[in-house]
């Protein structure tokens, strides 16, 4: 049995959609504070597919893993610019009670979505794994608390980990982000377009399509010990660009941007102004982006307009 915790969420519906037609025997954990049902209606009815409601910070989850072989770990709080410590740090607690249900239950395999922000602001662009953690968010902040726990378990409990540090992930079942909030920002106000920062933000994005096939690629080439990948694209774009596709896809014209400035032009409090991954080391396995970083904007885009329309 594979394990997806956040399994209802953006990301986790697509893994699990992935892992149930390949015919693996599923278990969905999941609190709902963010996922949703809908979005595993493509496969929800499937006899391999098991869903459960369950927090992992508050509820048991022992006996949750007895027959698992590999647990995914994509349950998080999403929202990069909430500063309410305690949420994040909600998230770091929901890991530890995981690795201690999967040592106690011997499940000694764990594939972990972290993320860029872990870098904070980087000294040096494209950003390699072996960059310093210097997290500017509390969000960052508890992404590289979890994967300290995680090679702490996999050096001293023999876990096989693999950490999957995300550019920004976008697509089909996003309700977060740049492109959601400017879509649902023009479906108020197709006059006007507020950006925050100074639009000049630039960073790499990825179809989520092309961030499940990287996860999976992993999985097939490495086999054990504890391994850190970088998976993003092998370009940029900003958010202004962003702006101008979102505005072109919606059929609209004249629009007026309205930058809003912040903070040293950043979006929020904690957000990494410019962010470009390194991803050689994922190259080196094999695997490329099918989509570049304004193709995965321009796809997202469309999917999440289709989204609106169900």
């Amino acid at each position: 049995m594979e394990v997806v915790t956040g399994g209802a969420g953006f990301i986790g519906s697509h893994l699990v959609e992935k892992l149930v037609k390949e015919n693996k025997d599923v278990l969905v954990l999941d609190n709902f504070s963010t996922g949703k049902i809908e979005n595993l209606k493509n496969v929800k009815n499937r006899k391999n597919l098991r869903i459960e409601r369950c927090d992992l910070v508050t509820d048991r989850i022992d006996e949750k893993l007895k027959n698992a072989e590999v647990v995914y770990h994509l349950a998080a709080n999403p929202e990069v610019r909430l500063i309410d410590p305690h949420v994040h740090f909600s998230n770091v607690t929901a890991t530890f009670n995981l690795l201690e249900a999967m040592r106690k239950n011997d499940v000694n395999k764990i594939f972990f979505a972290s993320s860029s922000v872990v870098y904070g602001d980087p000294e040096k662009t494209p950003t390699p794994e072996e960059a310093p953690l210097r997290p500017i968010s509390l969000y960052g902040a508890a992404k590289v608390t979890s994967e300290a726990l995680i090679a702490s378990y996999s050096h001293t409990y023999g876990f096989d980990a693999y950490v999957f540090r995300l550019a920004n992930v976008v697509g089909k079942r996003s309700n977060h982000g740049v492109i959601f909030d400017f879509i649902r920002k023009l479906k108020t106000n197709p006059k006007v377009l507020e950006i925050l920062g100074d639009g000049t933000q630039r960073k790499s994005y990825i179809h989520v399509s092309d961030c499940i096939s990287a996860i999976m690629h992993v999985k097939e080439k490495i086999n054990d010990g504890y391994n850190v990948f970088n998976v993003g694209n092998t370009d940029s774009i900003s958010v202004l660009e962003i702006a101008d596709v979102v505005v072109d896809k919606l059929n609209l014209k004249n629009v007026e941007k309205k930058i809003l400035g912040g903070r040293e032009g950043r979006g929020w409090i904690g957000d990494v102004k410019f962010m470009h991954l390194d991803i050689s080391k994922l190259l080196s396995l094999g695997w490329k982006p099918s989509l570049n970083s304004k193709q995965a904007v321009e796809r997202a885009t469309l999917e999440l307009l289709e989204d609106l329309k169900e």
